[in-house]
């Protein structure tokens, strides 16, 4: 795109993405020095729109960052007052004691909270400090410098033909440079990507590994409502056949968030991840508290689990990847926006030292340095085998040992040193002909839902003139590989129903409903042919989550 002349703008720092990660490196650095030019983007509509997470915090980050929070009227105000842990069977469940769980385990001190309404806070908070919050700019291209380090990035471009070309009508967008270009896009962002395969940041490391979390708000009965409990459930209904397990966070409002994880290492190609999580909700102990209750909102995302032995390189020259971006979710607490505010202050301390040092786009290695040896190395260590136990050995395996690990770790040795993951979760996917096909019960439409409707909870939203964002390597690989060997697995996989095999002039056809997305990447972690990437779509569509 060289031929495409664009204006261009002069930061300090440029963050791209105004999640918690994104916006504390923003607040830390004007807390540093007020006379910084900072900007962050955002492509959703507001900020917030995009954010969906577990939503228990716990407030470890916000102290560091802004220890009056409280005065300062964050939205932190329902605690944890309640912790459940269940393993389910079909028609019944078995309560974990609490008094067995390691430390690290106990959610005292911790706040349920929607993390939209937590964003939008410590935006507000950094605008008042003087940050510059662009949201509905989406980043679609980075810019290189002489050097080949990372300079800046295009943002705002709009208007593109269906093909992806320039046209009449096309706004070809800005160029904003900085000294140093943050990343917080969050779990397997475009440019994050880019940034990892241009520079081999995962060299040495263990794979990522993912999971897809579903997640819908109700508003349920009074008298069912228990404001401040916390309960997590592992087993049924996914049993063997893939790891993962529920929360149920009771709000405020008699509000109460039901979340499913499917963790996508998961081998049969006829599993049907949402499929899993509306069945979920027939289970005796949730659909008594759903009855006479109903859905308000839903939303779907990806989450890193690989934990610290997957966490990729942190830095390149001129950029530096925070949160979610490296992977930093403490997968057994079902937690990382702490350790997603801890790396932006950590990124932004090392970023004002370096520019009062008179340094530009080199490597910020004191930030990494800070992630690996700190609060976020120190808590993602502890956890590092959970994981790659649950998966190599399955879930009682990791009950177990993993929580025996835990333990161990707590007083600073472990006994099985780092157990590898193996395989990325694409290719962890089995042959369609190896595996039963799963009979996934009719939705009810009262307790369960079929996606189509519950996507339309989400308010996503994509002008159907651009180019579609899901790109396809080969569009021949869907019904020539994908369909005889895996079954397709894009038509289950995916939790807003983007993908469909139909049948055209008496053929298979594979269908692309780009307008359907939410943004999760599910697509782009686990099809077994690598055949599709995520890319950021215009400026301010996608998902509008009203408080997730």
């Amino acid at each position: 795109m060289a031929e495409i002349e664009r204006e261009a703008m002069e930061y300090d720092v440029v963050i791209v993405g105004a999640g918690p990660a994104g916006l504390s490196a923003a607040i830390r650095l004007k807390q540093l020095d007020a006379d910084l030019n900072v900007v962050v983007l955002e492509k959703g509509s507001e900020v917030g729109a995009h954010i969906l997470s577990g939503a228990v915090l716990d407030p470890c980050g916000l102290d560091a960052l802004i220890p009056d929070w409280k005065e300062k009227g964050a939205p932190l105000t329902v605690p944890v007052k309640e912790d459940n842990f269940y393993m389910l069977g079909e028609a019944g469940q078995i309560r974990i004691p609490n008094f067995p769980m390691p430390p690290l385990m106990n959610n005292h001190g911790n706040y349920i909270v929607s993390m939209g309404n937590v964003c939008r806070w410590m935006a507000e908070q950094a605008e008042e400090l003087g940050v510059e919050i662009f949201p509905g700019m989406a980043c679609s291209e980075l810019v290189y410098g002489d050097n080949g380090e990372v300079k800046g990035v295009v943002a705002g471009v709009f208007g593109l033909e269906q093909d992806g070309s320039y046209g009449p009508n096309t706004e070809p967008g800005m160029e904003l440079h900085g000294k140093y270009v943050f990343l917080s896009e969050g779990v397997r962002g475009s440019l994050a990507k880019e940034v990892i395969a241009k520079y081999d940041l995962q060299a040495g490391k263990e794979p990522q590994k993912f999971g897809v979390g579903m997640k819908e708000i109700w508003e349920v009965d009074p008298a069912k409502h228990k404001e401040g409990t916390v309960t997590h459930t592992m087993g049924w209904p996914l049993g063997s056949n893939a790891g993962g397990g529920s929360f149920i966070y009771h709000l405020d409002n008699n509000q109460v968030y039901v979340g499913f994880v499917v963790h996508l290492n998961y081998k049969n190609p006829h599993l049907f991840p949402y499929m899993e999580f509306q069945r979920f909700k027939h289970h005796p102990v949730v659909a008594d508290l759903l009855k006479g209750g109903k859905r308000v909102a839903y939303g779907a995302r990806a989450i890193t689990e690989g934990g610290y032995q997957s966490m990729p390189k942190m830095v390149a020259p001129g950029v530096a990847l925070l949160g979610c971006s490296v992977g930093m979710v403490n997968v057994p607490r079902i937690k990382g926006n702490h350790n997603a505010m801890l790396s932006g202050k950590a990124a932004a301390e090392a970023a004002h030292d370096a520019i009062k040092a008179e340094r530009s786009g080199d490597e910020l290695s004191d930030y990494e340095v800070e992630v690996r040896t700190g609060p976020i190395g120190s808590d993602l260590k502890k956890v590092r085998n959970v994981k790659p136990i649950w998966s190599k050995w399955g879930l009682t395996a990791s009950l177990m040992l993993g929580g025996l690990d835990m333990w161990t770790n707590t007083f600073g040795f472990s006994l099985f040193g780092t157990v590898n993951h193996g395989k990325n979760d694409a290719d962890s996917t089995g042959k369609a002909a190896d595996y039963q096909p799963i009979d996934y019960p009719k939705p009810d439409g009262v307790l369960s839902f079929d996606r189509l409707t519950n996507v339309s909870f989400a308010a996503t939203n994509h002008e159907e003139s651009q180019p579609c964002h899901l790109r396809l390597a080969d569009p021949n690989i869907p019904v020539n590989v994908n369909l005889p060997q895996f079954d397709e697995p894009a038509q289950r996989y995916c939790p807003a129903g983007v993908y469909e095999v139909v049948e055209k002039d008496g053929k298979p056809d594979f269908v692309v409903n780009f307008q359907n997305c939410v943004h999760c990447k599910t697509c782009d972690i686990k099809d077994p042919s690598q055949n599709i990437t995520w890319v950021t779509p215009q400026g301010g569509d996608g998902p509008n989550y009203p408080n997730m």
